[in-house]
C-alpha cells in the first residue's frame, strides 16, 4: 500500500535516501539482498528496506547485475507521492523545476539552463555527494524528471565511439529534436560539445529525429555550472 511504502522509504537508513532520489532519476542502484531477514521488522540497512521493496513487488532486480530500479512510470509516481511532504522539499522543488528546465534547453537558452542545474544541484548537495560526474548525471536526471513524458531516457547509451551521458530520444508521435547530453566535471561545456561531436555519439539519433541538439554541461568548483547548446539539423 502507499502507506506501507512511504513508511519504509522514509526511514532513517545511511544511504536510503540517496538511493531512493537515485531511482526517482531513473538510476539503476546495486542492492546486497543476501543480508535480508525475510520479515517486515528485522530492518538494519538501507539494503534491507530496498531488498523489503524487490519483495513487495516495488523494485525489479537484476540477479546478474545485483542492482534494483523503479519497473515504471506508475510506480515512479508513487514513489513521488510519498515524498512530497516531510523533509523532501528539495527533492520535490527540483522535479517541480523539470518543466522549465526542459522548455530552457529545447529554446537554447544555454544561461537558464546552467542557472536552473546551479539550483537544483545545490539544493541536494545534502542528499547527492556534490563533487564528481555521477553525482552531475543523477542530479541531471531528476531535473530532467518531466521529459520522460515526451522522451525515452536513457544513461550511457552506447553509440559511436563511445558513450553519451544522456540520449533524450522522443517518443512516438512527438515533435521534438532529440538531445545529446554530455557532463564535464572541472572542463568546459565547450569541451563537452567536442567529444559529443568527436565520438560520433549522434550516430544512433539519425533515425528518431531531424534535428539535435547538443548539450555541453559543465560544472567548476569556482566557476559552478556552464551550459553550451548546438542545433543540428539533416
Amino acid at each position: 500500500t502507499f502507506e506501507a511504502l512511504q513508511l519504509y522509504i522514509k526511514l532513517d537508513m545511511d544511504g536510503l535516501r540517496q538511493s531512493v532520489i537515485q531511482m526517482i532519476a531513473g538510476e539503476h542502484i546495486k542492492v546486497n539482498t543476501g543480508k535480508f531477514q525475510n520479515d517486515m521488522v528485522s530492518l538494519r540497512s538501507a539494503d534491507d528496506v530496498l531488498t523489503l521493496l524487490i519483495h513487495l513487488g516495488y523494485l525489479t532486480y537484476d540477479f546478474d547485475t545485483k542492482t534494483a530500479w523503479i519497473p515504471n512510470k506508475e510506480v515512479q509516481q508513487e514513489f513521488i507521492n510519498c515524498i512530497e511532504d516531510g523533509g523532501w522539499e528539495e527533492v520535490m522543488n527540483s522535479l517541480r523545476q523539470s518543466d522549465e528546465l526542459l522548455s530552457a534547453t529545447l529554446a537554447c537558452d544555454s544561461n537558464r539552463v546552467a542557472e536552473i542545474l546551479e539550483e537544483v544541484h545545490q539544493k541536494n548537495t545534502s542528499i547527492i555527494a556534490y563533487n564528481n560526474e555521477l553525482s552531475l548525471s543523477v542530479t541531471l536526471s531528476l531535473a530532467y524528471y518531466s521529459a520522460r513524458n515526451d522522451y525515452e531516457i536513457f544513461r550511457e547509451l552506447p553509440s559511436g565511439k563511445g558513450y553519451a551521458d544522456l540520449t533524450f530520444i522522443p517518443r512516438k508521435g512527438v515533435d521534438s529534436p532529440a538531445m545529446v547530453i554530455e557532463l564535464k566535471y572541472n572542463k568546459t561545456a565547450e569541451t563537452a560539445i567536442e567529444q559529443i561531436k568527436a565520438k560520433n555519439y549522434t550516430e544512433k539519433l539519425e533515425a528518431f529525429s531531424g534535428e539535435i541538439l547538443l548539450v555541453g554541461i559543465s560544472y567548476d568548483e569556482s566557476k559552478g555550472h556552464s551550459c553550451v547548446i548546438e542545433k543540428l539539423i539533416k
